[in-house]
């Protein structure tokens, strides 16, 4: 009998799923926590947990990560050097300080415009090299001819052999600032992503099983491992669409909203009729818009782990995520003592990083190019944590809230504070770690508020479902204000939003947010079985399916019965006649369908392709179409493999 693998690794938690080939019956399931700087400890730490008995009859693995999404919503991707070639975009914000706009790039019809400045490139290559950790590259025009972005990304691995993303490699949409933006995003997280598969890959091949290695990408469909080392660019998001298809394998609807509560971040997205929403336009997340094909959803840095912090304007939620007081209580032996010694901050004095429940805590990463203000704080930072105060004590002044941000989004020091874990602690409805931490926490900053300890828990955990309500909402009415939303879900008017699809909530918490949800939002809900390791079974769920679009126009529209461009994947052709353009568009197309599904394991007689073609021609028009779009789709279930052994 053979199983399947799925392991989902997000900002605090890694699970693992294990499933049964013959009737995909859930047969084991368990949590373990993160680990950083080194994933493989948490990874191992699940596996180790699992039935080792069914573990070595694991013939299919398949993974996905929250990691990435969480990295940009928090602001603490690697420094990357950005490289537009060509005319420059017209919006100038760009998630990067290291930006060159160089002469070169394509027309239209992927014909050069400009040579390319190679001798501006290198300087900035050589100026930068010591403080990025990756390049991206974008090119005017560079879908319709990549020439000039392939170039610098030799010039960049001749010069530095950094890992560089070509904005080619992501999206065949026009739209250059998109791909630029994507482009950066992308090469920020390849670190991360490089070492997830790689503990992985590492930790599986140590125990002896041969098992096929996918990963989930964002658009939900799934990739051989080994190229996902190559191109982890596909592998961003991959934790959002592993919730929207676990929800659906668990919950056994078709269609339905998803709201995956994670310890970093919520995602909302839908599948209608067992097909998820796919945005040609590119997934937004941490407000940036970007060119990745990935699943329609709506992100935000709510989380079991958000921060809950006061200041003079009210009660906060997030965006950072800290390790809960509930849980360090339980990993550092003196942490209770700490707390309940906590000084009374002032009011004035109190940002996301004063709170009387806020430490911090050293990681593991090794520090480097650091100021010297930021020395003089992390010296004072070891393994046990340490609050502002005591930290302001030791350097005779208050310490740089500014300072402390910068550390903590160089990885190297993590906060600790008070969470909607904590108050579901506090409340009873989610008991796992040390209630009386929480407790300590919640009185501490309850004095803030007027409220005693159980009416500030309670107003957190309502306004943590407010937020899952105005990312519901803001998911189904997109084009709606958020102010308008939020109004709506005050309670002020006798008047709610009604959903008429079912809500499927993931999550370790989720159950605890059912009622709250439902008091704000006309809508089912439905909280399935594991529902707490939805997204590792949403790894194992993802179909191999691959979407190739090539377009075909004529070179010249005063000659369009003859000389056509094709411009695919693999680069621009050219072809005498129409027929054999579109001949060469279908057969390339099938070929890199066939090839992505043999990669993942997929036999060709067990996939389905369908080959569709759009053209767009002026009325009257007597010649072939001015555009031609060729359309391959194929569909392959990587799961077969678990039956057909």
């Amino acid at each position: 009998m053979h199983f399947g693998l799925g392991i989902d690794a997000g900002g605090t938690y890694t699970d693992a799923v294990l499933i049964r080939g013959s009737d995909g019956a859930i047969v084991d399931s368990k949590k373990s926590f993160t680990t950083y700087p080194d994933l493989q400890e948490g990874i191992h730490n699940v596996l180790d947990s699992l039935d080792q008995n069914i573990l070595r009859n694991v013939n299919l693995i398949s993974v996905s990560t929250t990691l990435s999404t969480n990295s940009l919503l928090e602001g603490t991707g690697t420094p990357v050097g950005l490289i537009i070639i060509g005319e420059q975009p017209a919006q100038s914000k760009f998630p990067t300080d290291y930006i060159l706009c160089a002469a070169g790039g394509h027309d239209t019809r992927g014909d050069e415009a400009c040579e390319l400045d190679i001798a501006s490139i290198e300087e900035f290559i050589n100026r930068t090299g010591s403080k990025v950790s990756a390049y991206a590259v974008s090119s005017y025009f560079g879908v319709r001819n990549p020439e000039h972005e392939l170039m610098v990304k030799d010039i960049v691995k001749r010069l530095t052999g950094m890992p560089v993303v070509c904005g080619h490699e992501l999206s065949q949409e026009l739209g250059a600032y998109e791909r630029a933006v994507t482009a950066v995003l992308n090469a920020q997280l390849i670190p991360i992503t490089y070492q997830f598969v790689n503990s992985v890959v590492k930790d599986i091949r140590s125990r002896g099983i041969n098992a096929r290695l996918l990963m989930l990408k964002c658009d939900g469909s799934v990739y051989n491992i080994e190229d996902a080392l190559e191109r982890p660019i596909e592998t961003i998001f991959s934790g959002p669409a592993a919730s929207l298809l676990g929800a659906s394998y668990l919950s056994k609807l078709e269609t339905c909203v998803v709201i995956d509560i994670g310890g970093t971040s919520t995602d909302v997205s839908m599948l209608c009729n067992g097909v998820p929403g796919i945005s040609r336009s590119g997934a937004v997340v941490g407000g940036w818009k970007t060119r990745v094909r990935a699943m329609k959803m709506e992100t935000s840095a709510t989380g079991g782990d958000s921060h809950i912090w006061v200041n003079e304007s009210g009660v906060h939620v997030g965006p950072k995520r800290v390790i809960p007081l509930c849980v360090a209580s339980k990993t550092y032996p003196d942490f209770m003592n700490k707390l309940k010694r906590s000084r009374v901050i002032s009011r004035k004095q109190m940002d996301e990083n004063f709170q009387p429940t806020k430490f911090f805590v050293r990681t593991g990463y090794e520090p480097s190019d650091l100021s010297d203000e930021e020395k003089a704080v992390i010296s004072l930072i070891g393994f046990e944590p340490v609050s502002g105060n005591e930290l302001g004590a030791n350097l005779n002044q208050m310490t740089s809230t500014n300072i402390l941000d910068s550390l903590m989004k160089k990885r190297l020091i993590q906060g600790i504070g008070f969470t909607p874990t904590d108050a579901l602690h506090v409340l009873g409805v989610y008991t796992k770690w040390d209630v009386k931490a929480a407790e300590v926490g919640a009185m501490n900053l309850a004095r803030y508020t007027h409220m005693g300890k159980h009416s500030f828990c309670t107003h957190v955990k309502g306004q943590v479902a407010k937020n899952l309500g105005a990312d519901l909402m803001s998911y189904i009415l997109p084009h709606h204000p958020p102010e308008m939303i939020a109004d709506l879900l005050s309670n002020e008017y006798p008047a709610k939003f009604k959903v008429e699809v079912p809500v499927v909530l993931l999550g370790g918490p989720a159950k605890a947010y059912d009622e709250e949800l439902r008091s704000l939002v006309d809508v089912k809900v439905v909280v399935p079985e594991f529902a707490d390791v939805g997204n590792a079974v949403g790894a194992l769920a993802g179909k191999g399916v691959k979407r190739i679009e090539i377009m075909i126009v004529p070179a010249s529209i005063e000659v369009p019965d003859e000389d056509f461009l094709v411009f695919s994947p693999v680069g621009r052709k050219r072809f005498k006649g129409y027929g054999d353009a579109v001949e060469f568009a279908t057969n390339i197309g099938t070929e890199l369908v066939l090839d992505y599904e043999r990669r993942c394991g997929i036999l060709k007689e067990d996939t389905k392709i369908n080959v569709s073609k759009k053209t767009v021609s002026p009325d009257n028009w007597s010649h072939p179409p001015l555009e031609t779009r060729i359309i391959v789709v194929g569909i392959g279930d990587p799961m077969m493999i678990l039956k057909e052994q």
